[in-house]
């Protein structure tokens, strides 16, 4: 695990965003599953205009969903695919072949699941996962209490994530159920990120990475990759030592 700490928002969005074309750049046949949130937003901005100006070339990616708030999808406003498509597929320009991510809406969600897992074991696993850090500690929608050992699966959302999740809607929007890669996935990730800015993720940052890894707090998870890499602004940071 390793933290690295940036001045600002500004900076850690460009860096960030320089070494994902890095990445693709070394792999142009990359899998990546990129979170969505207000966090990485400035991010992929700033990949966009990378790919724009032809520093990166993503027509033989692969891009893997996250996670996905139950019985919504990428049409509704405040989705988490909505945000990913809009700020990222879209712009990219990708083709349909090249984006995967859960039918939320669907019947068998565990046939999502299962559809979502063995994507990802046929690409031989995720070259990169970028994700963020809740409130409460969670990555992606693994809640506190998750296993650590879980690929895809269906959950019951916390009481704070609802709460929080209502930001991303224009109305009061009911969230139950969440589908979300397991921390498996990460567990097995060749390379992870993990972004963090702000100062009121500083409490929860520093519980993550100097508390004792735990279930209860998923983001501890990052201390046990070899090859995790934190990248925070001085905000989120402030408490780290």
């Amino acid at each position: 695990m390793t933290i690295h700490q940036f001045p600002d928002h500004n900076t850690l969005s460009q860096y960030t965003a320089e070494h994902i074309a890095a990445i693709i750049n070394q792999k142009p046949d990359a899998t990546l599953c990129l979170a969505s949130g207000d966090t990485p937003i400035e991010t992929y901005r700033r990949f966009v205009a990378l790919a724009q100006t032809e520093r990166v070339d993503v027509s033989r990616c692969t891009f893997v969903g996250l996670d996905e708030w139950v019985g919504f999808g990428p049409d509704d406003f405040g989705s988490c695919s909505f945000y990913v498509f809009r700020d990222l597929f879209i712009p990219l320009n990708l083709r349909p072949d090249q984006i995967h991510v859960f039918d939320a809406k669907a019947v068998n969600l565990a046939a999502e699941c299962t559809r979502i897992d063995a994507l990802i074991q046929s690409r031989g696993g995720l070259d990169l996962l970028l994700v963020g850090m809740g409130m409460n500690g969670h990555i992606a929608l693994n809640e506190p209490g998750t296993s650590f050992t879980l690929g895809c699966h269906v959950v019951d959302l916390a009481e704070s994530t609802k709460t929080v999740g209502q930001k991303y809607f224009e109305k009061e929007t009911t969230l139950t159920q969440g589908i979300t890669l397991g921390l498996r996935h990460l567990t097995e990730a060749k390379e992870v990120i993990l972004l963090v800015s702000g100062t009121k993720k500083g409490p929860v940052l520093r519980d993550a990475l100097q508390g004792p890894v735990s279930e209860q707090m998923p983001a501890s998870i990052m201390q046990t990759h070899p090859n995790a890499q934190i990248w925070v602004d001085e905000a989120a940071g402030h408490l780290l030592v």
